[in-house]
């Protein structure tokens, strides 16, 4: 046992010592292959030809939501400070009676029932998509666009999230969880290179360019208990990022955790270096909070990805309700 421990630490810091040398220069914002004015990155990768394709191959029968359910208490990202999701009633029957807000009468409004609500609520919360301006690099964003010249009081001027097109594409589970036997990962457990490939391998599946490629960790199971869900999830590490995308060719990457990469940081230099390397360096939009269970279960791991996010115009995020239909 000790010797299998020692040989665990040994692996696990040759490990850091390559990512942390890989990273050691300077980082710097990607540049698009797509063109100067290219705000939507690896988004490009959907074609005509790609949606076709994908859509020709659907199998029918099960349609799988892989989006969660929006409440009051759900789990959310307050580190920063950032607001918890609240909805409240503008109107309700009785109160419509009483108000008589549009002036129609209480003979009218007693007959008619009016019911209104608001909401309130952090973009990252909920399944969503993080839009590429969501993190940058030194002032800039993904093709060096500039927070100075693109960013206004009302949000980007570039690449918000009502640039992300909607999203048919071959989509990709990876069940980490699955493929070691748990249900799932232990708190804290940062997802490497050996595990997707293992996975895949397990799972019987290749990756292909412009892929939707999702990854379980298992942590749903325990969305409905906030602080547990919160608390030191599981996520993905640096190694396993550049996997997926420069090796993979993933057009989009997500997971069902919160806040997709693992902590604490594998990088002196940057406290969230997946989310920078994907979103500012690769131009890779990443989705968060996927309910995957059902996907688990039936073991569909090949399926066509169908989302459209909210087109909320210089935001940094927006909720998507994604499906996941199974394809031969």
């Amino acid at each position: 046992m000790k010797s299998a421990f020692s040989h665990l630490v040994i692996t696990a810091a040759l490990q850091l010592a390559v990512a942390s040398t890989a990273d050691a220069a300077p980082r710097s914002v990607g540049q698009s292959p797509w063109g100067a004015e290219d705000e939507i990155g690896r988004l490009n990768l959907i074609t005509d030809e790609s949606r076709s394709d994908v859509l020709s191959r659907v199998s029918g029968g099960s349609v799988y939501d892989l989006s969660v359910e929006y409440f009051i208490g759900m789990p959310s990202w307050q580190a920063a400070g950032d607001p918890h999701y609240r909805i409240w009633m503008t109107h309700t029957p009785d109160g419509t009676v009483v108000d008589d807000p549009l002036h129609v009468g209480t003979t009218m409004n007693e007959h008619v029932s009016y019911t209104g609500a608001a909401v309130s609520m952090y973009t990252h919360m909920g399944t969503h998509i993080d839009a590429l301006v969501h993190f940058g690099l030194n002032g800039e964003i993904w093709n060096g666009f500039s927070a100075e010249e693109h960013l206004g009081d009302r949000g980007w001027k570039v690449a918000g999230a009502e640039k992300i097109p909607p999203l048919v594409a071959r989509g990709v589970l990876i069940d980490v969880a699955a493929a070691k036997g748990l249900d799932m990962l232990p708190d804290g457990y940062r997802i490497t290179r050996k595990d997707l490939v293992a996975a895949l391998e397990w799972q019987d599946v290749s990756l292909r360019e412009g892929d939707v490629v999702l990854i379980r960790t298992g942590r749903m199971k325990r969305y409905a208990d906030t602080a547990a869900y919160m608390d030191n999830p599981p996520g993905i590490g640096l190694a396993a990022a550049r996997f997926l995308v420069e090796e993979s060719g993933a057009m989009v990457v997500g997971a069902d955790n919160l806040s997709f990469e693992s902590f604490p940081s594998e990088l002196e230099t940057d406290y969230v270096p997946v989310h920078t390397y994907l979103l500012a360096q690769q131009g890779a939009p990443i989705i968060e909070l996927a309910y995957l269970e059902d996907l688990s279960k039936d073991k569909v791991y090949e399926f066509a990805f169908i989302g459209g996010s909210l087109k909320l115009r210089g935001a940094d995020a927006a909720p998507i309700r994604p499906v996941a239909i199974p394809i031969r």
